[in-house]
């Protein structure tokens, strides 16, 4: 089964769990005459919104690509995920709210035999969903699975919390109902926030996982021919879509059909192992005894050895274009380019006082 299918499977045993929830506890209502517990059961059912929100996700974003929309709609997973964290937000919200009037205008609970099993009830039923779909969640990488499980855990905890404020008041008259609820009303809300971020960083373009980028980087390198891997960069068009481009050093005397070949390779297995419609540049490594080599060796030393600098490749040198190139990655506390490229080109200028020289400033795009 595909993660799409899995997502739907979790969603639809959510939907499920809720409506059978919600007739226990319509029937209990009706036989105990309790209109307190139906509208409790309504609620539940107001709770199978996330999981109906995110198959609704996952089913927009598994339309094929058109021309608009070359890249497909993976994305509108990172929207669904957003509504629930939303509705989680306004929950903790109005939860809020409530529980401060509570706190300056107590009320005496009021719980019968059958409203205590009906709360148990809930509250085992919300604990294990929450618990499976968020879960679940987490194993597919779907924001919105982890705020429709993140829900209904905090549906059972404000319940929980609900309870244990009722015997507390019953065993010593003491009211903790509002501070409970705001407590956890508090918790929820920041949750709610957390939740929102994810998404909406992915939206935004988040960076690249370390743990993802060294990987790249060590498969790609052990590739033979490849003897360096940069500028690295991945756009997230959906967790199923990533489009992406790096460089590598080659040799000066690989051909143009072995570069060829060994760029074709790497991204057959960057898009058979991770998804990624990647896009291989080549920079080429000056080698044997002449005046490119020992320049080369000569710049990256001198560019090295510069204490905001972490990283030098890309040397390009041509007599015939009358130019020098080089790329370096300043170190994050360098905020000024353009002074950089100043000091660096002064430094290099004098090694070839007869030539244009391009210092080249990038960036790294992973944590």
């Amino acid at each position: 089964m595909d993660r799409s299918s899995q997502i739907i499977r979790t969603s639809w045993i959510g939907i499920a769990a809720n409506v059978l929830l919600a007739g226990f506890k319509a029937s209990v209502g009706i036989l105990a005459n309790s209109v307190a517990i139906i509208m409790d059961a309504v609620n539940n059912l107001s709770d199978a919104l996330s999981s109906v929100i995110t198959i609704v996700g996952t089913k927009l974003s598994q339309r094929p690509a058109d021309r608009k929309h070359p890249f497909g709609f993976g994305r509108i997973e990172y929207f669904s995920a957003i509504i629930i964290a939303i509705i989680v937000l306004s929950a903790g919200i109005t939860s809020l709210i409530e529980s401060v009037k509570k706190i300056f205008d107590p009320t005496e609970p009021e719980y019968t035999t059958v409203t205590l099993v009906v709360i148990v009830v809930a509250i085992v039923v919300k604990l294990i969903l929450g618990q499976y779909v968020k879960r679940k969640g987490e194993q597919l990488k779907s924001d919105a699975l982890i705020a429709s499980g993140s829900d209904a855990l905090f549906d059972a905890i404000i319940t929980l919390a609900t309870l244990i404020s009722a015997g507390v008041m019953l065993l010593w008259n003491v009211s903790l109902d509002g501070i409970l609820g705001a407590l956890i009303s508090a918790v929820i809300i920041k949750a709610g926030i957390e939740m929102l971020a994810s998404p909406i960083n992915e939206l935004l373009g988040t960076s690249i996982s370390a743990e993802l980028t060294k990987q790249i980087q060590k498969e790609v390198s052990d590739f033979e021919g490849v003897h360096g891997v940069f500028d690295l960069i991945l756009h997230n068009y959906g967790p199923d879509v990533k489009i992406g481009s790096l460089h590598i050093n080659v040799y000066d005397t690989m051909s143009a059909h072995d570069i060829h070949g060994l760029t074709r390779k790497i991204s057959m297995q960057m898009y058979e192992r991770h998804g990624i419609i990647m896009t291989v540049g080549v920079y080429a490594i000056a080698t044997g005894e002449n005046k490119r080599a020992e320049l080369q060796a000569k710049v990256m030393q001198t560019l090295a050895a510069h204490k905001d600098i972490v990283q030098v490749h890309g040397f390009y040198y041509s007599e015939k274009d009358n130019m020098l190139s080089v790329d370096v990655v300043p170190d994050i506390s360098v905020h000024d380019d353009d002074a950089l490229i100043s000091q660096l080109t002064a430094e290099i200028q004098p090694l070839v006082p007869d030539m244009q020289v391009f210092i080249v400033v990038d960036h790294n795009y992973s944590e």
